[in-house]
């Protein structure tokens, strides 16, 4: 096996991916993946720059390094701790503009799937929002269940993409894709660099708090606007008051602290 090879395979591995997931992530067959593992096909420049994004290392270190030596020489905590966003598909009109792509209930299943499938996006619905153009790339997924009350079963949230978890704000909400959850709609705690997890919080109690490993989010979007055909109820509120949200976060805390102790 070439250099090329094991750097693939040492790598996915590392990035905790399965060889499908990878072929999805760069959009080729599993079989590629695997004759490129066995060494029995070189990966075309353009393949190689695509896995290089996925790994978060340079083409001339995938091609010319033992990448098992120079991450060793790194903390496998810190490794596992990265997150590596995938190369967001999106759609256009006529004249160059990146539509507001909408995930409906229905549809959302089939997003863990086809988000990178620029043939699925380009036949998801579209939300016209001129506004919104200027100031980054937006989705919108309608919402199911009662989570997150007020917000009912069918709200439509207007995300926008993060390509980084620093700019993520404790206690916000956003939209995340995940392998194990799907799509969800949540407050998120950033506890990256303590823990390598992001915290998700429903604004309804009966809902338990949870954790998603780094290496498992595929997407990332912050909540900017709703859409809903319930109008607003001064009687109903999210029972997240701003104390049980502070109560959450000293606890996260206390258990950082005892992580940092052991």
């Amino acid at each position: 096996m070439s250099i090329v090879s094991e750097n693939i395979k040492f790598l996915r591995k590392q990035a905790g991916l399965t060889q499908e997931q990878l072929a999805e992530q760069i959009g080729i067959k599993r079989s590629l993946v695997g004759a490129y593992e066995e060494g029995r096909a070189d990966p075309r420049l353009n393949n190689l720059s695509r896995m290089a994004e996925v790994f978060g290392v340079s083409i001339d270190a995938l091609i010319t390094s033992d990448c098992s030596q120079s991450i060793e020489k790194t903390s496998s905590k810190s490794i596992n701790k990265q997150w590596m966003p995938t190369v967001l598909t999106v759609s256009v009109d006529k004249d160059g503009n990146e539509h507001v792509d909408m995930v409906p209930q229905k549809a959302a299943a089939g997003y863990l799937n086809g988000y990178s499938d620029p043939e699925y996006i380009g036949e998801l619905p579209k939300i016209s929002m001129p506004g919104l153009r200027q100031q980054g790339t937006f989705r919108a997924f309608e919402i199911s269940g009662d989570s997150m009350l007020p917000l009912h079963s069918g709200t439509i949230i207007i995300g926008k993409y993060l390509d980084s978890l620093d700019q993520v704000k404790n206690g916000k909400t956003y939209i995340v894709l995940s392998r194990d959850e799907g799509v969800v709609y949540k407050r998120v705690f950033n506890y990256v660099a303590d823990r390598g997890t992001l915290y998700l919080v429903s604004d309804n109690s009966a809902y338990s708090p949870y954790e998603v490993a780094v290496e498992h989010i595929i997407e990332l979007w912050e909540a900017k606007a709703y859409i809903s055909t319930n109008m607003p109820d001064p009687g109903e509120k999210s029972d997240m008051t701003l104390e049980k949200l502070s109560g959450i976060v000293m606890s996260l805390q206390q258990e950082v602290i005892k992580l940092k102790s052991k």
